[in-house]
């Protein structure tokens, strides 16, 4: 398959990446074995895209890709087959269907840890992040995350100053500087061999209901995942349970008993997180996936390692029977009436709510969660 294949099936309508990589691992023959497999609105799509050029659909996305691979060598697009796709991507139920790219790819070369933590943490929280960034570093590991402000900006800063090698994964195009008071640390990925990488095509602006979809690909990348700093109803702990939901480490430092910055990660360790407090035990812990021949550094195969693993992962079609699915409608929903009819914690209820997202039967809209018609 082409690139330009991989495109289209990134765009066809009503496809979520879960109902994607469920597709992807029977290996269908390219194009007709997909037309066998694809629900109606996606197929018709398709077909219309190969039978009838005139009325392609996708000529303008296909023209911006060009256009985005030569404006610049540094322009990727990486999809499963691609030498640098990173096939851990595979190893979890819904992995992107493709990644635009910005920077160097060599940066996918070593062993990658994400690194989450507080948007506002304390001073020790930041010390923290930046001892463990340097360490890791200097050890030659990549330090993972999403470029936002607190624990993720001073671990990615942290470990280009060190000379090592950062991956910033965005919730908008890898065009766009966001948050803008990163600009400066956007900038240093393209100057000292770091990598912008987003599921979104360029010039897509940030929204909010795209930065949980972008941590499972910070926490997907990654062979395991620090918590530095996190307070009870943190974003890191989404990120936590997207973690243990992928079958990656979960490693937390401890952070003090009358920390409220800390209580979130203290919660993981009563959960079986594991505890740290040295760079060396963080790497300790992670030895056992590096002894894995399948997930050596830079991979060349993607997309064919994992299917296997990636179709046993991933969730029946039929959810139905879901209980928070069964609340929503076309009309929108607030979390707060989910978190109260439902009596789930927010990190579960939007821990879920994303993996239906991804799935394709939910959306996120302005108001609050809508069910979308069914693709039966």
């Amino acid at each position: 398959m082409t690139p330009q294949d991989w495109l289209i099936l990134s765009l066809l309508p009503n496809l979520g990446p879960r109902r994607l990589a469920m597709l992807r691992a029977k290996r269908p023959v390219w194009p007709q074995g997909w037309l066998a497999l694809l629900p109606e609105a996606p197929r018709r799509m398709l077909r219309l895209w190969l039978e009838q050029p005139d009325r392609n659909p996708f000529q303008s996305e296909i023209t911006a890709l060009k256009r985005w691979l030569a404006q610049d060598r540094n322009h990727h697009f990486l999809h499963p087959g691609h030498p640098h796709w990173p096939v851990l991507l595979d190893e979890i139920a819904d992995p992107p269907a493709v990644l635009w790219a910005k920077g160097d790819l060599s940066a996918l070369s070593p062993p990658r840890v994400a690194m989450v933590g507080s948007r506002r943490p304390t001073r020790d929280g930041l010390n923290n992040a930046a001892a463990f960034a340097r360490g890791l570093a200097e050890r030659g590991w990549c330090v993972v995350s999403g470029l936002a402000l607190g624990v993720d900006g001073q671990a990615q800063q942290t470990a280009l100053d060190a000379g090592g090698v950062s991956i910033a994964v965005l919730g908008c195009g890898v065009d766009v500087i966001y948050p803008p008071r990163h600009a400066r640390l956007y900038r240093r990925h393209l100057q000292d061999g770091g990598l912008l990488l987003s599921e979104h095509p360029p010039s897509t602006p940030a929204r909010a209901a795209f930065f949980p979809r972008r941590n499972r690909i910070v926490t997907g990348l990654s062979l395991g995942v620090l918590v530095v700093e996190a307070a009870h109803r943190s974003g890191s702990l989404v990120s936590a349970r997207l973690a243990m939901e992928q079958n990656r480490d979960v490693l937390v430092l401890p952070g003090s008993l009358h920390n409220p910055q800390a209580q979130g990660c203290l919660g993981l360790i009563r959960q079986g997180a594991t505890l740290v407090t040295r760079v060396e035990e963080l790497i300790d812990e992670l030895e056992h996936w590096q002894a894995n021949p399948m997930l050596s550094f830079p991979q060349a195969s993607g997309g064919t390692a994992s299917a296997t693993h990636a179709s046993s992962q991933a969730p029946s079609s039929s959810v139905s029977s879901d209980p928070l699915l069964n609340l929503l409608s076309d009309v929108p929903t607030p979390l707060d009436a989910l978190l109260a009819l439902t009596g789930k914690d927010v990190s579960a209820c939007q821990l879920r709510l994303l993996e239906l997202e991804l799935e394709g039967v939910v959306a996120q809209v302005s108001g609050g969660w809508i069910r979308l018609a069914s693709l039966a």
